[in-house]
């Protein structure tokens, strides 16, 4: 399988070959399911109301039971009441979904292959910055005319570009080997180099 290979001024410079996962079949299902555990992975789970033994108010009657005409009440806790306790409210917990090795290794390479089917994978020879400027890559996404898109650079570590890219909106950078799914299907444009083709074989691989 063949795709094109770009240079920093967006003009074709050749082809490259990939890897044959980047062909496979994609489960919608496996991609759901691993999506929402890195989603929950995410959450800090802190969340949390009082209950009515928790808010603070005395324990006293707020008025007498009979005689005022109002409708009895016992406690100003009482969840009916404005700034009551909360009956079943969100209580601190633990998100953490695991995922199988085996899921996490299909779903990457499922993601690939669904981000290359919808054209929204671009092979650029090279992203290095002549200077630790952002308006260098602010220029390399002008050329690959992908601007004012969701845009995940999936490279080798590089410390340089990584700085020069982080004042841009919805621009990720990260290293292809820590990269995951989720990550690869956000963006709307997944901008990969031939070393980076050769990073994420060999992972694949193992």
């Amino acid at each position: 399988m063949e795709t094109t290979v770009y240079d920093a001024k967006g003009e074709e410079k050749g082809k490259i070959e990939l890897p044959d996962f980047f062909g496979k079949k994609v489960s919608v299902a496996l991609l759901h399911e691993v999506t929402m555990a890195y989603l929950n992975n995410l959450r800090a789970g802190t969340h949390k109301t009082k209950t009515r033994g928790e808010v603070s108010f005395s324990g006293a009657k707020p008025w007498k039971q009979k005689g005022t005409g109002n409708a009895r009440a016992g406690q100003k806790n009482s969840p009916l009441w404005r700034k009551g306790g909360i009956i079943f409210g969100p209580q601190p917990r633990n998100y953490y979904t695991k995922i199988s090795k085996r899921k996490k290794k299909l779903s990457l390479d499922m993601a690939f292959s669904a981000q290359l089917k919808n054209g929204n994978i671009i092979v650029v020879d090279s992203v290095k910055v002549s200077e630790v400027k952002t308006k260098k890559v602010a220029e390399l996404i002008k050329n690959l005319k992908v601007g004012g898109k969701k845009i995940v650079f999936a490279i080798p570590s590089d410390t340089d570009f990584k700085v020069a890219a982080r004042n841009i909106k919805n621009v990720i950078v990260e290293n292809i080997k820590n990269i995951n799914a989720y990550q690869v299907l956000w963006a709307d444009k997944l901008v990969i180099t031939p070393e980076a083709v050769d990073l994420i074989k060999e992972r694949q691989s193992a």
